[in-house]
């Protein structure tokens, strides 16, 4: 399971999908409704507010939607409003880590997408909104390698 703090337009159609559907998963975890992943760290970042989820969740909808696919909005769910949302602090390191596996995933599965992803400076790789950028250089707690 990975839930990328990085903006969902750096990730390719099948890394897309792929993040629904784990997305769509860890939804279920939150909430109770299943017996695996309990424990998976990536749902560490979620846990003090799980409601959260639905507003990630929506985030990859918006994506997608601008994309032309066809993801079922109704699995999103109640969301936070704007306003209210306590953003995810997340340290630079973590950005930076997750940004260097997407390029390793994408330099195999998707060269195009990693060529463009390549114009992006280092300084202004963006994030999904609900997620506040710290300046702490480590890779987040949760994150397993």
């Amino acid at each position: 399971m990975r839930l990328w703090t990085l903006d969902f337009k750096y990730l390719d159609r099948a890394g897309l999908v792929a993040l629904w559907r784990e997305t769509l998963l860890a939804k279920k975890v939150l909430s109770g409704q299943t017996k695996g992943y309990k424990c998976h760290p990536q749902l560490d970042r979620f846990r003090d507010n799980p409601q959260l989820i639905n507003n990630y969740l929506l985030s990859i909808w918006h994506e997608a939607n601008e994309r032309g696919y066809r993801f079922d909005k109704t699995k999103v769910g109640d969301t936070v409003p704007a306003n209210k949302i306590k953003r995810i602090k997340t340290p630079t390191g973590q950005v930076l880590f997750e940004w260097i596996h997407l390029f390793n995933k994408l330099e195999k599965r998707d060269p195009k997408k990693n060529q463009k992803n390549m114009d992006v400076h280092m300084n202004a790789i963006g994030v999904c909104e609900i997620f506040e950028i710290t300046d702490d250089l480590d890779r987040a707690e949760w994150e397993r390698t």
